[in-house]
């Protein structure tokens, strides 16, 4: 029986069993016992025996597999719970900055339709404001509209060359006023009057002079006339400065001449006459202000019958009839020029031109020192 199966167990170790095998089911209570079977087999039942041993052997390798592919997946599905904690940390995450987002989108949202609002009612603000200054606007250019036909009135009836005795009596001389007053009932005496001085005024020679368009003048003239300004860099209004206004307003006081140009050209400087009688109190000295004896400007004893004013300062200058004169010529010159700046003057270029040589030429002649009478 030992010799047997002895013989039995190293047959089965060299050549492993092959052939058709039936798997045993074990019952539900009994315990797997794979190597009592090969022991207690005999003889007869070695095929069987092998047969045993070779299911008991396959039973515990699948039993093995069964552990270890167990094992296997325990693991993997380890790591995939890993990774799903991982995932939802990060979809957790990605939440949270998709509410954070949100949030900000949110309030930026509502601070744009919030500045938006706020600029519409500055808009509207701003519209009404703008509606009511150009009622006013509109109301003020019609008032200037009137004064500016009332200007162009005036200026095509009275101009310096031509000036309306009507529209202007203060321009006339105390001897031709004269005839120009008195009252209905003293006709002939006044007619009379006329009569006589008409024969001892002798007859004046007519002058006939010609003239001739510079065409340099012209030029700068037309150019200046395209864009009227009184600023002094155009060439038009820097020669007259250079040749006619500063040689003009030029006196011996040049610090007082100075202040004379500067009022001229702003036209703030004022001209009126002083009554013989009555004697004004000045703030300045005698010295620097003159004297119904001494003129302010030329420093030399002259009767002066006009003082100057300069701007608010409110200290008065007298002159001598030919520094009047002087001044008068410039302000006619800059009075002229800053109607045809406002668009006041409506004459062709050419006369407009003549009329601004002619007003040239008082000054260079009150620069010499010719002047009216009546001044």
């Amino acid at each position: 029986m030992r010799r047997g199966q002895t013989h039995l167990e190293e047959d089965s170790q060299k050549e492993p069993a092959v052939g058709y095998w039936k798997p045993l089911m074990p019952s539900k209570g009994s315990k797997e016992e794979p190597e009592t079977g090969c022991q207690d087999a005999g003889p007869g039942d070695e095929s069987q025996s092998a047969e045993q041993c070779n299911v008991s052997r396959l039973r515990s390798s699948s039993v093995e597999i069964r552990e270890k592919g167990s094992e296997f997946l325990k693991e993997e599905l380890h790591k995939a719970q890993k990774e799903l904690k991982l995932k939802d940390k990060e979809c957790e995450r990605l939440s949270k900055v998709r509410e954070q987002l949100e949030q900000e989108l949110e309030e930026l949202t509502a601070s744009l339709f919030e500045e938006a609002h706020k600029m519409v009612r500055e808009a509207n603000t701003k519209q009404a404001a703008a509606e009511k200054q150009l009622k006013e606007a509109r109301g003020k250019i019609d008032m200037l509209q009137a004064e500016v036909t009332a200007l162009k009135t005036l200026v095509i009836t009275s101009t310096p060359s031509s000036p309306n005795w009507e529209l202007h009596p203060q321009l006339q001389s105390p001897s031709k006023a004269v005839f120009r007053k008195g009252h209905a009932r003293n006709k002939s005496t006044s007619s009379a009057m006329i009569t006589a001085a008409s024969h001892n005024v002798a007859p004046e020679p007519i002058s006939r002079e010609c003239k001739e368009v510079d065409s340099v003048l012209f030029a700068e003239f037309q150019s200046w006339k395209e864009s009227p300004t009184l600023d002094k860099s155009c060439s038009f209004l820097d020669r007259i400065y250079r040749e006619d206004v500063g040689p003009c307003l030029d006196f011996s006081k040049q610090e007082l001449s100075e202040l004379v140009r500067a009022a001229v050209e702003q036209n703030t400087l004022t001209i009126e006459p002083v009554a013989s009688q009555v004697l004004s109190v000045m703030k300045g000295s005698a010295e620097d202000c003159g004297g119904p004896k001494k003129c302010a400007l030329s420093g030399l004893p002259r009767t002066c019958k006009h003082r100057i004013t300069l701007g608010d300062s409110g200290n008065y200058y007298y002159i001598s009839p030919s520094c009047r004169a002087r001044i008068t010529a410039a302000c006619n010159f800059f009075t002229y020029i800053r109607y045809i700046q406002q668009g006041l003057v409506r004459q062709d270029v050419e006369l407009m031109f003549w009329e601004v040589m002619r007003l040239r030429r008082e000054m260079s002649l009150a620069k010499l020192g010719f002047y009216p009478n009546e001044i």
